[in-house]
C-alpha cells in the first residue's frame, strides 16, 4: 500500500463534522422509552435516525414551517445519506439532549450533522444526513424560497 493510498483509508469518520462550520443549530431534550431499548436497556441503533428526524422537525417548526404544510404543497425530503458514528451507548431513561445543526445548504439538499449528549455533556453519538428535495414523483426539485429564507438554504 502506498502512502498516499494509506492516508485515504484514514479520513475522518463519515459521521463526524465541525460544529463550528454549522450555520446554527436547535437542540431538544430526549428521555429513551422502555420500548426503544433491548433487553439490556441499551437504545436500540435503529432509534437514533428517528431521533435525528425529530430534531430537523423541531429545527424547521422553530423557524414557522412544517413538513406538513411542505408535504401539501407537494414538496417532500428526502433522506439520501445517513452516516452515524456511535460512541458510547444511550440508556433506558437517560437524560440526553440531541443538538442538530445545520451544516450546509444547496439548491436541491441540505446537509445536518447530530451531537447526541449524556447528562454529563459527553458525546454518544456523532451523525449527519443529507436531505434532498423531491417532488411527489421522485423527481429533485429547488428547495422553495418559503424554506430558503428560515435559513435552511444558503
Amino acid at each position: 500500500m502506498t502512502r498516499r493510498q494509506n492516508s485515504k483509508s484514514m479520513r475522518a469518520h463519515p459521521a463526524d463534522f465541525s460544529v463550528e462550520d454549522a450555520l446554527r443549530h436547535k437542540e431538544i431534550p430526549i428521555r429513551p422509552r422502555y420500548a426503544e431499548c433491548d433487553p439490556m436497556g441499551v437504545v436500540h441503533h435503529s432509534v437514533y435516525p428517528v431521533w435525528f428526524e425529530m430534531g430537523r422537525t423541531e429545527m424547521l417548526r422553530g423557524d414557522g414551517g412544517s413538513y406538513r404544510d411542505l408535504e401539501s404543497a407537494g414538496i417532500f425530503l428526502v433522506v439520501a445519506d445517513l452516516a452515524i458514528r456511535f460512541r458510547s451507548p444511550a440508556r433506558y431513561d437517560d437524560d440526553l439532549l440531541l443538538r442538530t445543526h445545520l451544516l450546509e445548504g444547496g439548491r436541491a439538499r441540505i446537509r445536518h450533522g447530530y451531537e447526541l449528549l449524556g447528562s454529563d455533556d459527553s458525546i454518544l453519538a456523532t451523525a449527519t444526513t443529507t436531505i434532498a428535495c423531491v417532488d411527489a414523483a421522485g423527481n429533485l426539485k429547488p428547495i422553495p424560497d418559503a424554506v430558503s429564507t428560515m435559513g435552511v438554504s444558503d
